[in-house]
This record gives C-alpha cells, sequence and structure tokens, in this order.
C-alpha cells in the first residue's frame, strides 16, 4: 500500500470533493482518482459512494480513515525519530492549546523557551475545545494538547501530565444577593438565575457543570460566550452570573492581590466552597506514539510546571497514565 494512496484518500475524506483534494495534493484530479482507485482494489473495498452531487465514505472508507491517520502520524513519529538522531535539529510539533489561561503555567513563556532550545522545529498550533483536542491526540492528529480536564476525563489510551489546578470562582453583579459574603455554595444561587456559560465541549463548561451536579442543583437558564473577560464583563453588567477560573480574575504574582478587589468591572468574585470544584490544566499524549519534538516539549513544560507553582513546596507534577 502506497502511503500516498492513503494521503490522497484522506483528502478526499476530508473535502467530500475529488476536485478540491486534488488541489489540495497539487495533482491532477484525473490522477488523484487513479490513486484512489488502485487502493480500493489494494483494500478489495469502494471506499467512496459517488454521485454527481455528493462524494460520501462508504462502510470501508469510514473504517480506514481512522487507521489512515494513524498510518501516516506513526510514519510521520518514525521520521521525527531519525532525524533525532542528529540532535533535534529540525521536526514538527503538532501542539492544541486550551482556549482558558493555564493558571500559573504560562505558555507562550513556555513555547518561547522550546523554541530557543529546539530552534528548528515547526509549530502547528490549534486552538480548540479541549474534548476536541484530546480526541486528536487519540487520532494521531495532534502530538500533545494542554486541555482544561482532569485526570478522570482524559480519554482512555492517553497519559496525562497535571500542570495546574485551579480553583474555580463564582462571578456576580455588585448588587446581587450574594454579593457581600466572601464564599458560596452553589446551591444557594436563587432558582431564577441566569448563567453565563463558557464554550460547549471545553474542559471549563464540563467541570463547571459538574459542581452543579454536585451542589444538586440545575445550572439554570444560560447562553454561551467564547471569552472569559467577556462572561465576566456580562456578569458585572447584571447580564448573570458566571463561573470561571480563580487565575482569571487575580493574578498570584502580584502580591497583595484578592478576590475583593480583582475585578474592574463592579463585580464580585467569591469563593465556591466546594473544594473539588477547580480547572486542571493537563497535558495529554500518548506515550506510545511519542515523537522526540513531542517529548522533549513535555520536559520543558514540566519544568515549568515546576517552577511556577504557586502553592505549598515545590513537588513533581502528577504524570499518569
Amino acid at each position: 500500500m502506497d502511503l500516498r494512496h492513503l494521503k490522497y484518500f484522506l483528502a478526499v475524506a476530508e473535502t467530500r470533493n475529488f476536485t478540491q483534494a486534488a488541489a489540495s495534493c497539487y495533482v491532477a484530479q484525473s490522477a488523484l482518482s487513479q490513486q484512489i482507485a488502485r487502493l480500493e482494489k489494494d483494500v478489495g473495498a469502494q471506499l467512496f459512494s459517488r454521485t454527481s452531487r455528493s462524494v460520501r465514505l462508504t462502510a470501508a472508507g469510514e473504517l480506514l480513515e481512522p487507521l489512515a491517520r494513524r498510518i501516516l502520524a506513526d510514519v510521520d513519529t518514525a521520521r521525527a525519530a531519525l532525524d533525532a538522531l542528529s540532535g533535534l535539529r529540525r521536526g514538527r510539533l503538532r501542539l492544541g492549546l486550551v482556549q482558558t489561561r493555564a493558571s500559573s503555567v504560562d505558555l507562550v513563556e513556555v513555547m518561547a523557551d522550546y523554541h530557543a532550545r529546539y530552534p528548528g522545529i515547526d509549530f502547528h498550533v490549534t486552538n480548540a475545545p479541549s474534548a476536541e483536542m484530546a480526541a486528536a491526540v487519540l487520532a494521531g492528529d495532534l502530538d500533545i494538547a494542554i486541555v482544561g480536564l482532569g485526570p478522570r476525563q482524559v480519554p482512555e489510551g492517553l497519559d496525562h501530565l497535571v500542570l495546574a489546578v485551579d480553583p474555580l470562582v463564582l462571578i456576580v453583579p455588585a448588587g446581587h444577593a450574594l454579593a457581600d459574603r466572601d464564599t458560596v455554595d452553589l446551591a444557594d444561587l436563587p432558582e431564577s438565575h441566569q448563567l453565563i456559560q463558557f464554550t460547549r465541549g471545553s474542559g471549563l463548561r464540563r467541570q463547571v457543570e459538574a459542581a452543579f451536579a454536585r451542589a444538586g442543583v440545575e445550572p439554570g437558564q444560560h447562553f454561551q460566550v467564547g471569552q472569559i473577560q467577556d462572561m465576566i464583563r456580562l456578569a458585572a453588567r447584571g447580564i448573570g452570573v458566571t463561573v470561571v477560573p480563580r487565575s482569571s480574575v487575580v493574578d498570584d504574582s502580584a502580591p497583595g492581590t484578592s478576590l475583593r478587589d480583582a475585578l474592574p468591572y463592579g463585580a464580585r468574585a467569591l469563593r465556591i466552597a466546594d473544594e473539588a470544584a477547580v480547572h486542571t490544566i493537563c497535558a495529554v499524549h500518548d506515550s506510545k506514539r511519542l515523537a522526540p519534538a513531542a517529548a522533549a516539549f513535555l520536559e520543558v513544560v514540566e519544568r515549568h510546571a515546576i517552577r511556577d507553582r504557586a502553592d505549598g513546596p515545590v513537588q513533581e507534577a502528577d504524570r499518569s497514565v
């Protein structure tokens, strides 16, 4: 089986269009069609159902698609391993980055440090909801993803390294009935409250919903916003309440900063009594298929996580399968 056939197959599977797939592969459409036909002969099954209006994967095509991705990813890993023999002078790192701030771990500083050490490694960075990025690592489409998932939320088959555990806080407008409290239980919220939620499929969204479930209350009517600072500003304007990571409102590197005076928008940030209400940041990867460039990135990010840990004595970051 020719690797080019698999690349052409995936191009058609992604675009559902032979003309677009040929253009993305820089080959003539007739040549691409011939290579797909050869692949179908090799596997002994039709991979696409084609009409004048549509192109769809057959059952055999749906079975082959994830396998083809893993095969090509493994080939990339093998090439990267061979490149590493020359001292990791070149290669590629496909990195997924969480959309929320990773608590005390500054991912921009991590990437800058990594680039200074390995300037020949090309970065391919993806921003997407945590669940999507974890699935992409499992499928072999990403090497590492920094996600807002707790260890129990990481898909089976992936390894994880806990980088930070950030308490969640409740944001309410200054005139809210709970605004004078320092600590609240989510069950104390009025039944009529409206909750401003983060992107569906994100780790933060999952962790907030889990906190409401533990409190035994429904999250309430809500709407979705894709930026945490917008969520805070909307709560300050009385649109509703929201739950965000503490690091979104308090810079622990600034001495004397507290929740009470952290917000500039007239809102209040309240501690949540539930100690399990946290936003956990993990680096997820597949140790069985870890390219040298990705392994080197894990070493750098782990050093930063240990150095920047805010509370307690310096400890090794939690690494587990």
